[in-house]
């Protein structure tokens, strides 16, 4: 019996998870502000190209 009141109290695990749920998270929003970066970044090296072979 002491065992399981043992194993109910320990939380280890529970803020495992938390962190890794937080670093899911903070990867989700880095992958979505590059992509959306990255698409701008392109878009501006396009146009600088095309006036550059305008000339």
């Amino acid at each position: 019996m002491a065992f399981i009141r043992k194993l109910m109290k320990n939380d280890k695990g529970a803020t495992a998870i938390e962190y890794g749920l937080i670093a899911a998270l903070i990867a989700v929003a880095a992958i979505t502000a590059m992509n959306s970066l990255g698409s701008s970044i392109q878009g501006t090296f396009t146009s600088a190209s095309k006036a550059m072979d305008a000339r």
